[in-house]
């Protein structure tokens, strides 16, 4: 599973690369890692601190079949306390101000919520 994990880190999508841009920055100091293995699987983007999965999907997963994957092994990482963000690779290209605004507000409420905790 690692070595997969680095296989895909060697070769990224450029909508993976583009948000990586953003994620290594720890934005407001939250450390993202990428093609971070858990349990069976492999995330995209991964903030263990606030247990935030950023997923960036190209078009096989417009396929009934890995739709339906997506949704089962979402639902898994969901059950673990885990929120599970999607963007297409056309979001991170082509709005890419949007997918990071989004993103900055999903770390600050998921911050506020662990401070309230």
């Amino acid at each position: 599973m690692f070595q997969r994990a680095r296989e895909l880190r060697d070769r990224c999508t450029h909508a993976e690369e583009v948000l990586w841009g953003f994620l290594k920055t720890k934005p407001f100091g939250f450390k993202f890692r990428r093609q971070h293995p858990y349990a069976f699987y492999i995330l995209d983007f991964y903030c263990h601190s606030l247990k935030i999965v950023v997923e960036v999907d190209g078009s096989i997963h417009d396929l009934d079949k890995v739709k339906e994957n997506d949704k089962k092994r979402q639902l898994e990482l969901e059950n673990d306390g885990l929120l599970v963000i999607r963007f297409s690779n056309d979001e991170v290209e082509k709005k890419q101000e949007e997918v990071i605004k989004s993103i900055e507000e999903i770390i600050l409420k998921r911050k506020d919520e662990q401070d309230r905790k």
